[in-house]
């Protein structure tokens, strides 16, 4: 699955999955521009790694996502892999409860963003007839999940997307599939336990021990499972792959 020479962005790549990818793809041969809003983070991630290039950016705003495309391809002299990773875990709270400024600003980063670097993507992959994007969905968007009704929706959201970008795309020579990652291990699934416990008022090893037995294999995954994936889709080997939901979650049961 050798990516020698491809050119590369990552979405909110400075942390967690879109670190590991970084790291994936440039161990295959990419060159990988990335962006965060998390200044720390970015600064870390660009310090310890100075074959990345990468820029503060929130890309629930359209301006800063123009220029994050005008940076990242002048820099890369072009695109052939766009990673939509970025997301937030959203409120944790019954529908009645819920704030509609969380609401709108789950949406924004986990939905908008995708539609955002889509809109910017697409002409540079038409123009060079070839190209391949990936957008991180969830099974929670297969599933949906109570207590999480703006992550659910713009995971399921997410999915229609996908196929719709597909479809549009595909006749330019242009592949696009959706991700859907399980229990990731990691900060960010802690965090999520954590709300979780506070809301339903179970102990974190309660909540942990109920996510795991929804799972066939009785284990959370990895990023670097969400990153063999990313790889796989991306690389000629996924070269017939398009419109597509790759599920990496060690079969999700129920919930």
């Amino acid at each position: 699955m050798t990516h020698q020479n491809q050119r590369v962005l990552i979405t909110a790549a400075a942390s967690g999955i879109g670190l590991v990818m970084a790291d994936a793809f440039t161990a295959a041969g990419a060159r990988v521009y990335i962006c965060d809003a998390d200044a720390s983070a970015l600064d870390s991630a660009l310090q310890s790694r100075p074959h990345l290039r990468g820029m503060l950016c929130d890309v629930a705003q359209e301006a800063q996502v123009r220029d994050l495309f005008a940076q990242a391809t002048a820099h890369l002299g072009g695109m052939d892999v766009l990673v939509s990773n970025a997301g937030v875990s959203g409120p944790t709270a019954n529908v009645e409860d819920m704030a509609f400024a969380d609401w709108q600003r789950c949406i924004a980063v986990n939905l908008d963003s995708v539609f955002l670097c889509a809109h910017f993507a697409a002409p540079i992959f038409r123009a060079q007839g070839s190209g391949s994007i990936v957008n991180m969905s969830s099974t929670a968007g297969l599933f949906g999940l109570p207590q999480r009704a703006p992550y659910t929706a713009a995971k399921w959201a997410i999915r229609g997307l996908t196929k719709a970008l597909a479809q549009e795309l595909g006749p330019a020579g242009v592949r696009v599939n959706c991700i859907c990652p399980g229990s990731v291990s990691g900060d960010r699934m802690d965090r999520v336990i954590a709300a979780q416990a506070v809301a339903t008022g179970a102990t974190l090893d309660a909540v942990r021990e109920e996510l795991t037995r929804t799972v066939s294999l009785r284990t959370f995954v990895s990023a670097q499972d969400i990153a063999n994936m990313a790889l796989f889709v991306t690389s000629s080997a996924g070269a017939r792959i398009s419109g597509q939901e790759l599920v990496v979650d060690g079969h999700t049961e129920t919930f």
